[in-house]
């Protein structure tokens, strides 16, 4: 294909769990034919929509490929908070069922077909309750090379256990952020009683969605260009560290 043709790439992709359905998307740039890392994508609390979309897009470039990954349910959309916390509530109830669905979208990942996916090399981020649920897919002891979070959950009801967390972790938070600030020490706790390779950095001035260009709810959820653009950079940073191993 000439590079006058490429284009970004969303494939849509399904796979079940169970009796459960799911729906998401692959994203890459099909310019060549290089491959290049994967990326498991958990979009924030709204789930898989065209801002989600649009992130993936952003974040893949020429870089990785991405699954942009549904851990709700096909046709499971969220039309407000209420619907969205909703299903926040049944899955932070339910951490078994939400580890299970994220691990099943990584092995979707990892065995996508027609793709220019370096398979070896395999990341994972999440926005929000995207970043609770790429946490839990860490410490689940998923084999993954590293997990970056953004503005997501801390606190579980299953800590990860010593030697079971197979990838490294870097949690990119809001240092105004007060969803999380309660949950840091218990998380700092757990990550080195499990004897984790994590890194926590906090962005001045940042709150919750920092890293979400639509995020306009002051005062708790509110875009931060300049801790969104910091703290990719981090990530990208991070992943090509553990990717050249």
């Amino acid at each position: 294909m000439s590079a006058a043709h490429a284009e970004m790439q969303a494939k849509p992709v399904e796979w079940k769990v169970g009796k459960d359905s799911f729906s998401g998307y692959l994203v890459y740039d099909d310019t060549n034919a290089i491959k290049r890392p994967g990326v498991l994508m958990v979009p924030d609390w709204y789930g898989v929509t065209d801002s989600a979309i649009a992130k993936a897009k952003h974040i893949a470039g020429d870089d990785y490929v991405v699954l942009l990954a549904d851990v709700y349910g096909k046709g499971v959309r969220p039309k407000t908070d209420e619907d969205a916390m909703g299903q926040v509530k049944k899955l932070r109830a339910d951490v078994a069922t939400l580890r299970a669905r994220t691990g099943k979208a990584l092995d979707v990942l990892r065995t996508a077909k027609d793709v220019p996916l370096d398979a070896k090399h395999i990341g994972a981020i999440g926005y929000c309750f995207g970043g609770s649920a790429a946490l839990e897919l860490a410490r689940s002891g998923a084999d993954v090379d590293a997990v970056a979070t953004f503005h997501g959950g801390l606190a579980t009801t299953t800590p990860a256990k010593p030697g079971t967390v197979k990838a490294s972790l870097l949690v990119l938070n809001g240092a105004d952020d007060q969803g999380t600030a309660g949950d840091i020490p218990g998380f700092e706790n757990e990550m080195n009683a499990a004897k984790v390779d994590w890194q926590f950095v906090n962005f001045s001035g940042a709150v919750h969605c920092f890293a979400l260009p639509d995020a306009n709810k002051p005062p708790g959820c509110v875009y931060n260009e300049l801790a969104a653009r910091r703290s990719e950079r981090m990530m990208r940073v991070f992943f090509a560290e553990k990717f050249a191993n």
